[in-house]
């Protein structure tokens, strides 16, 4: 990798960790992207501790000393993850025309910045392809032969896509009673997870669960876009713990060891969701854990 340069845009998301965000940082220093697009959620009102800690992780920026561009969007007040992260996204599509995204607490291996840019160049034109995802939850299951794969979910912790696709974007999730009466939901959603994913569709649709993810798997079901997944995994979500507002809880998801993609990067040789990969993270991730976690964000509103 000695010879390669990034020349895609990071957005970083930023908002009260100083020292995750260092972490995070540091990796992204290291891959020295010619442009920094830093999104940052302000302190709540009258909490000067949480408007200290705020300053301090956006100090850490400072700290740029290789040719880069840093544009930023900052907001002064709370805005909450549903409303923060979904314009401040909408701020970047509207700024660049692809990006490499990583928040906070996602800490990338650091072949990941290569990887994600070869995928963008490689389907940059194909609007089958929705995102580049960084997660790999399949805990060592190799997933055919090829250096990635493909897969109806959206992993967000550390990914990259395209304001052509970023453009199906809707916070207020408003296709999903069309989703759902068109029968394509039932398609797509596997019988052990629909429940999961209604309640899910329901609460933001509702307005009642402060995130602004769910909305993007919504967005690319609707489009039928799928996701580029790596056969090893590349991102490390080091925010578990007791700072966090939505994985506050330990998990089998957090602090995940990361791999090297290795180069060349093989091809698979159909552009389908890879059904094996999808039923084991389907039962893993979404049949039963989903369902804790909307409780606990329309129980917990805040930013992550």
């Amino acid at each position: 990798m000695s010879d390669w340069q990034l020349s895609t845009p990071v957005a970083l998301i930023i908002f009260n960790r100083p020292d995750a965000t260092a972490r995070v940082f540091a990796e992204i220093a290291r891959a020295r992207p010619p442009k920094l697009l830093v999104v940052a959620d302000g302190p709540k009102t009258g909490n000067a501790v949480q408007a200290e800690m705020c300053r301090q992780a956006r100090a850490v920026l400072d700290a740029v000393d290789w040719p880069c561009e840093v544009v930023t969007n900052y907001s002064d007040s709370n805005l909450g993850c549903r409303q923060r992260v979904s314009s401040g996204l909408d701020w970047v599509f509207a700024t660049v025309p692809e990006a490499i995204i990583l928040e906070d607490d996602c800490l990338p291996d650091p072949s990941f910045f290569r990887y994600c840019e070869d995928m963008l160049n490689r389907y940059r034109e194909d609007s089958r392809i929705g995102m580049v995802c960084g997660d790999n939850f399949q805990f060592g299951r190799t997933i055919g032969s090829a250096s990635y794969y493909f897969s109806k979910y959206t992993h967000i912790w550390g990914w990259a896509t395209w304001a052509r696709a970023w453009r199906h974007y809707d916070v207020s999730a408003s296709l999903w009673p069309e989703l759902l009466a068109s029968g394509l939901f039932d398609r797509i959603a596997l019988p052990c997870e629909r429940d999961s994913w209604r309640r899910a569709f329901d609460g933001v649709y509702r307005g009642e669960i402060d995130t602004w993810d769910f909305q993007w798997t919504l967005a690319c079901w609707c489009q039928s876009m799928l996701a580029v997944m790596p056969q090893v995994n590349l991102i490390s979500n080091i925010g578990f713990g007791s700072q966090a507002t939505h994985t506050s809880q330990p998990s089998v998801y957090g602090n995940l060891p990361v791999s090297e993609i290795k180069w060349p990067l093989r091809e698979p040789n159909v552009i389908a969701a890879n059904p094996e990969a999808d039923r084991a993270t389907a039962r893993g991730m979404f049949a039963v854990s989903i369902g804790r976690r909307i409780v606990r964000r329309i129980r917990r509103m805040g930013f992550s």
